[in-house]
């Protein structure tokens, strides 16, 4: 089946169910494979030229306009609407099912009691931060660490004092969507004590969520 996945974590989920596709986003991070343009601007052209059996994308990942154009051109689209740890197994089943694969489900554990208030911020300039409901969040919950803006909608933008007045336990980096590095830990340590983390571990669904859980388990362990 000749697949384009217009979505980071659904790429890495098809390669590992030997159903790579022919072509994804050059947020993928897969050199070996043509990227069409990212998640919300896809090269629509290029991605009807390749003449995909089918064509992946996420409701929050991608723009509803392209959805729409990809119909319009005559594409079968398969989309996924992942916004939290409970959505994983029923839309991962539904994705392999429609590629003849084999998914695993993921076995959650008892939740965690909620013992720290993170600030998770996704961007800068302007900053943005991670809120509900997302998946990230989520799997946060699912942790024990509840975020800071967990009633403010998905991804809300602010000012640093605003974050303060809030006194978070700890700030959550992630390695992105915005690539926060220790460059940016004076700014980040003015608000509480900063972790990094991997953001593919906290956004990425699909193959990677039950290695991610336990990784991001035994790393907030550490902390409080």
């Amino acid at each position: 089946m000749r697949i384009v996945s217009l979505v980071p974590s659904v790429t890495e989920s098809l390669s590992a169910w030997d159903r790579t596709p022919i072509a994804c986003t050059r947020f993928c991070e897969r050199a070996d494979l043509e990227h069409v343009g990212g998640t919300k601007d896809p090269d629509l052209d290029r991605v009807v030229e390749l003449r995909p059996d089918l064509v992946v994308v996420d409701a929050e990942e991608n723009r509803r306009e392209d959805y729409d154009a990809l119909l319009e051109r005559g594409l079968e689209v398969h989309v996924l609407h992942v916004r939290s740890l409970s959505d994983v197994n029923s839309q991962m089943a539904d994705l392999a099912n429609r590629v003849e694969a084999r998914w695993t489900p993921v076995i959650l554990a008892e939740p965690m009691t909620q013992r720290l208030r993170a600030f998770v911020p996704i961007w800068r300039r302007p900053w943005m931060a991670l809120g509900t409901p997302t998946y990230g969040a989520s799997l946060l919950a699912h942790l024990g660490v509840a975020t800071v803006y967990d009633s403010e909608g998905p991804y809300p933008a602010m000012e640093l004092d605003d974050v303060i007045r809030r006194h978070p336990d700890v700030v959550l980096a992630p390695s992105e969507p915005y690539p926060f590095t220790r460059r940016q830990l004076s700014e980040l340590e003015a608000v509480a004590p900063t972790t990094f983390v991997d953001g593919k571990d906290l956004f990425w669904w699909g193959v990677r969520t039950s290695d991610a859980l336990t990784r991001l388990a035994t790393q907030l362990a550490t902390l409080g």
